[in-house]
Formats: C-alpha cells, sequence, structure tokens
C-alpha cells in the first residue's frame, strides 16, 4: 500500500459578468478577429465590485468540497494560489477558511503567477503524504481585470478573472490512483519579460501587467514541453499513455504548439481559453473542473496538468483520477 493524494472533488467559480471580444472592442483599440487570429479568445468574466478573489476562491471550494462529499470541518489543510489577493496580508486562503466556516487549520497563499496552481499543488500533496492533514483544499483564483492596464491592448484583451478548486484526500492505495509525479521550475533572469510594475515594497502601488509577449510564447512551448516530459518520464510513462492533458490557459497558439511538440493530438486537450481567456492561476482547475463535469475526464483515466508563468515559473503533474 502507498499513500497518495487522490483527487475526490473539484469546483469552479466565475464572476457573473461576460464580457466578449465584441464588447471589448468598445473600450480598446482591438477586434474580435484580431483576438482570436492571435489568441483563441472569445470571451473572458470581468468581476463585479461585490466579487474578489477570495470570493470567488470560497464559491470554487464549496461546489468541490460538495462533489467531494465533504464538509468544511474536514479540511485541515487550505492552499490559495493566486497573484491578486484580497489584501497584502492576511493571506487569501485565511479568507476563504472564514467564509466556507472552515475551523482551526493550516491556510496559506502561494505567489507563482500562472504555475501557482500547479505549486499549491505539489505542496500540498507533500503535506498530505506526510500526515499534516487528511483532506486539503487546493484553489487558484484570479481577479487579474484588477492589475491591467485597459489602455495595453496586447496585455489587457488576454486575462480574465475566476477561480477552480480541488479536494485532494490522503489515502493508501494499492493501485496507481492519485498524483503520482510533480515537476516545478523557475528561472528568476526572465522576470523581466512578464511581471507586474509595482508592489508593497517597491513602489507602495498595485501596479499593472506587462509583457514582452513573444518571448513568453518562446520560452513556454520549450519549457512546457520539457516540462511533461519529464514528469512523465518520472513514472515510466510516454504522451501516448495519456489520456488528458489539462494546460493553463493562456493562448490556443501555445497550447497547440506544445501538444504538437509532444506529438498529442488535440482531441485529448483540454481547451477553455475561449470562453476564459487566461486566469492565471485558475485556469488549470477551471478546464479541469468543467471537463470532469462534462464527462471527458472519468475515474481512471491518467491526467497531465500544466502551466508556465510569470518568474518565469513553470510546472507538471500526472495523476490518475
Amino acid at each position: 500500500m502507498t499513500r497518495r493524494s487522490i483527487l475526490v472533488g473539484t469546483g469552479s467559480a466565475l464572476p457573473r459578468t461576460r464580457v466578449s471580444n465584441d464588447e471589448l472592442a468598445k473600450r480598446v483599440d482591438t477586434s474580435d478577429e484580431w483576438i482570436v487570429e492571435r489568441t483563441g479568445i472569445r470571451f473572458r468574466h470581468i468581476a463585479e465590485a461585490d466579487e474578489t478573489t477570495g470570493t470567488l476562491a470560497a464559491d470554487a471550494a464549496r461546489h468541490a468540497l460538495a462533489a467531494a462529499g465533504l464538509v468544511p470541518a474536514d479540511i485541515g489543510l487550505i492552499i490559495v494560489a493566486t497573484a491578486t489577493p484580497d489584501n497584502t496580508f492576511p493571506a487569501t486562503a485565511t479568507k476563504v477558511q472564514a467564509l466556507i466556516g472552515a475551523p482551526d487549520c493550516i491556510a496559506f497563499d502561494v505567489a507563482a503567477v500562472c504555475s501557482g496552481f500547479l505549486y499549491a499543488l505539489s505542496v500540498a500533496d507533500s503535506m498530505l503524504r506526510t500526515g499534516a492533514a487528511k483532506h486539503a483544499l487546493v484553489i487558484g483564483s484570479e481577479t487579474f481585470s484588477r492589475i491591467l492596464d485597459w489602455e495595453d491592448r496586447g496585455t489587457c484583451v488576454l486575462f480574465g478573472d475566476g477561480a477552480g478548486a480541488v479536494v485532494l484526500s490522503a489515502e493508501e492505495v494499492a493501485d496507481d490512483r492519485g498524483i503520482l509525479a510533480t515537476r516545478l521550475h523557475a528561472e528568476g533572469q526572465y522576470g523581466d519579460m512578464l511581471y507586474v510594475d509595482g508592489g508593497p515594497s517597491t513602489t507602495g502601488t498595485v501596479g499593472h501587467v506587462r509583457m514582452q509577449g513573444r518571448e513568453v510564447f518562446r520560452h513556454a512551448v520549450t519549457n512546457l514541453a520539457a516540462v511533461l516530459g519529464e514528469v512523465l518520464a518520472d513514472v515510466g510513462l510516454s504522451a501516448a499513455d495519456i489520456d488528458w492533458v489539462v494546460p493553463h490557459q493562456a493562448n490556443k497558439r501555445i497550447i497547440d504548439a506544445t501538444a504538437k511538440k509532444l506529438g498529442l493530438p488535440a482531441e485529448r486537450v483540454v481547451l477553455t481559453v475561449d470562453q476564459h481567456a487566461n486566469t492565471s492561476a485558475a485556469s488549470v482547475p477551471l478546464a479541469l473542473d468543467l471537463a470532469v463535469r462534462d464527462g471527458r475526464i472519468r475515474r481512471g483515466d491518467l491526467v497531465v496538468l500544466e502551466a508556465m508563468g510569470g518568474g518565469f515559473t513553470w510546472g507538471a503533474a500526472v495523476l490518475r483520477v
């Protein structure tokens, strides 16, 4: 028997307001054709004043708990991956704990931007396997609309808001169910290619997203293909063994190029970027929840998750659901 972190529930939440490319073109010098051709994005959700990273995360958590058949009192660990916390401190995870009514437990945030959910998943997996908790909520939640420069059409058209969550449970298993391997990377020397030009310790402001799109694209395809190869090699599997890839939903061209590099057919890749845009740390769990709930991902499937974001940070996980 082996102690592993088992995926027992998924959930997601999106802001009420859905914005099409045509609607966005009324306030930004862009067009539906321009956005779709370069990114594959058609819609994104934008948070209203009463919707925050914390409230979206809590809604996603409630859905994941319901799917798992658990209640907040069962949770011993809450990790929220976000680059847009409700406050500099306390951690948004503690706000989620209060909102869902979970009692005293471990709760903290992880900041690795678009790779944040993979980082949080890896940390939660390690903590569950070593006995820190029995059940964990791992959440990716963002309100990126709050840090966008709406005069910069090169970035503001790319992002949206939302949250996705999973419940992991530590179990003794005799088969290969659960998280089988994770791989994480970072190369800080590329930090100026995708960053926010503000912060408490530097400017005392929130700042806005800045990006060198061409360089990010190039690094993303190379790094994501490599880390997927690494995590599969760790468990003695190949791309041919994968049932589903759930990639970070940044850009359809990046997703397509990465799949092609690995020889993966498009029909085995979960794609939601057209409906949600890039929701940063929320994008992987959002896409995962959609594919679980519509029946594509089923019990026994081998699923690979991957993401890359500012830092640069990137990572991948392979699990049997």
